[in-house]
């Protein structure tokens, strides 16, 4: 049976995600600059003070919406991933869905705050640990998704190219469209997995020797 603080539960679960949404708009169409408590209040369509009811600080916000981007990305690679083929033939596909995850204006929302906590040790400290579980995250579901164990030898490496690479054409696709050269690199980058990664099977262990983080190195 419902209780009377259900409905109040679900409301402010609402405008809590409406709040994290509006952030990722600003901080991709505005930069971090332009992305204050009230720009993203008004955006979400709720008062200030609804607004730091659920996050006290711009910084709390932010953060809640670095964990909102990674968890839409990843779930966007599962649902993709249901639709693929089995067998050799998935290789390219899935590469093909990899190398577009960074990409969109979740990608730029994500740049803008990489590109002002390289210089602001305070969010640094924020945002590092944070991009590092997402970037974990993301290693994990591409070793799913290209069926390899990283217990063997250069599939970890391989693997984190992979999702380095990806950040890379995100940031190209940023200042031009690069659809056609992707597509190319695409194609050849399953090539080399299919002739450097282990037969698709056995058991995926989680990265456990250094931490995989969401900002290339």
């Amino acid at each position: 049976m419902s209780t009377p603080r259900e409905p109040q539960q679900e409301r402010s679960r609402t405008t809590r995600r409406r709040l994290i949404e509006a952030a990722v708009e600003c901080l991709g169409e505005l930069g971090w600059a332009g992305t204050t408590v009230s720009v993203i209040a008004q955006r979400a369509g709720v008062s200030r003070g609804a607004a730091q009811h659920h996050f006290r600080t711009r910084e709390d916000l932010v953060t809640a919406a670095v964990e909102y981007v990674g968890e839409v990305q990843v779930s966007q690679l599962r649902r993709q991933s249901a639709e693929l083929p089995a067998g050799e033939s998935r290789i390219e596909p899935v590469v093909d869905m990899l190398l577009n995850l960074y990409g969109g204006p979740m990608f730029r929302a994500a740049l803008h705050l990489w590109v002002v906590a390289a210089a602001d040790e305070a969010l640094r400290a924020t945002l590092a640990p944070l991009e590092a579980r997402v970037g974990r995250e993301a290693h994990r579901v591409a070793l799913e998704l290209l069926g390899v164990d990283e217990s063997h030898p250069g599939v970890r490496e391989m693997v984190q190219a992979t999702l380095d690479l990806a950040r890379g054409l995100g940031l190209a696709n940023l200042l031009s469209d690069d659809t056609r050269r992707r597509r190319r690199i695409v194609r050849q980058w399953a090539k080399v997995l299919g002739t450097t990664l282990p037969e698709p099977g056995g058991g995926v262990t989680r990265p456990t020797e250094r931490e995989v983080t969401g900002i290339s190195r």
